[in-house]
């Protein structure tokens, strides 16, 4: 939800507004998270800032907790989730969190599926907050995920809630009515470029449609892969898997590509020049916003930074080089 707020220029912006919560539940503290102003690591050009919402402030450490919890209450409003059903979907770990927090305040029994190779701080997570986890193939990676769960649902469908965050429209439009408008009001209005990962792509494509609504002169950039190759958690390489359903593609006025080798090194520099320990994604989303700063005579770019770095310790990322 939001509601109107007009500010002493004129300027329409939105003010979120938190879900109907008591104040004394951890489901209130989805959203609202800081925007950042990248310093040390800033554009050379003074008239080009670089912002990222601190996504890592949600409670379950991620910007997955707004669809998690979203996806999770549609199912409830629509009677698709009921009490007699488990919640199962594919992840590579951030949305399952999500979902396993929400589970536990609610009361919902829990099944994820995914790959074997994920790293070992995120399977703990997981089983922390009580959910059952089935490992698929780790070559076949996310599209693997995906795979399996569908076979388990088509199994046994009256069993399970298929939460299935890459088709669910609810997952894009909770960041069109969350983020977006937290990005539109905390900057007043003045964002001219978003920058954001494709996944699941519900960030870009609910961010990015509200932006454009608001001022269609700003510019969308997607961020991949540079090839299948390149494994950055939280991206996909769209031409070479499985394309979510919700994703848009006459949405982005641009998509960059990104190495890993150069997303591993801006987590780095990231932690060690900005105080910022973030995850691989959060990497790629700064490091594509430089190379659009040094484009720019001025503008100011808004990304994402998805989760804290936390999950990733056991990769050895920030080990000396």
């Amino acid at each position: 939800m939001r509601t109107d707020v007009l500010t002493h220029n004129h300027t329409r912006v939105y003010e979120a507004v938190l879900p109907p919560y008591p104040s004394d539940s951890i489901l209130a503290q989805i959203g609202n998270t800081p925007l950042l102003r990248l310093r040390r690591l800033a554009p050379a050009n003074p008239r080009v800032a670089i912002y990222a919402k601190a996504e890592w402030f949600n409670p379950g450490g991620s910007i997955k907790d707004r669809p998690a919890l979203r996806i999770i209450e549609e199912g409830e409003r629509t009677g698709a989730l009921t009490r007699d059903k488990i919640i199962i979907d594919a992840t590579s770990g951030n949305t399952g969190i999500g979902y396993a927090l929400v589970a536990a305040v609610k009361g919902y029994r829990i099944t994820l599926v995914m790959p074997a190779n994920v790293s070992q701080e995120r399977k703990h997570i997981l089983r922390a907050y009580g959910v059952h986890i089935i490992e698929s193939d780790p070559l076949e990676g996310q599209d693997g995920a995906i795979r399996l769960v569908r076979e388990i649902v088509a199994r046994e469908p009256e069993k399970y809630f298929y939460a299935d965050q890459y088709n669910n429209p609810a997952n894009w439009r909770t960041h069109y009515e969350t983020t977006g408008p937290e990005i539109w009001t905390q900057t007043q209005g003045r964002v001219t470029h978003f920058v954001a990962g494709l996944g699941t792509t519900g960030t870009f494509v609910g961010v990015g449609r509200f932006l454009k609504e608001m001022n269609p002169s700003i510019r969308l950039i997607g961020i991949q892969p540079s090839d299948e190759l390149q494994v950055i958690e939280g991206l996909k390489h769209l031409a070479t898997s499985i394309v979510p359903g919700i994703w848009d593609e006459t949405l982005p006025d641009n998509i960059v590509t990104v190495d890993a080798d150069e997303v591993w090194h801006m987590a780095r520099r990231l932690a060690r020049e900005e105080g910022w320990l973030v995850g691989l994604s959060a990497g790629a989303a700064i490091s594509a916003s430089l190379r659009i700063a040094e484009t720019l005579e001025e503008g100011v770019i808004v990304t994402v930074l998805p989760d804290s770095g936390l999950k990733y310790l056991s990769l050895g990322i920030w080990e000396e080089e």
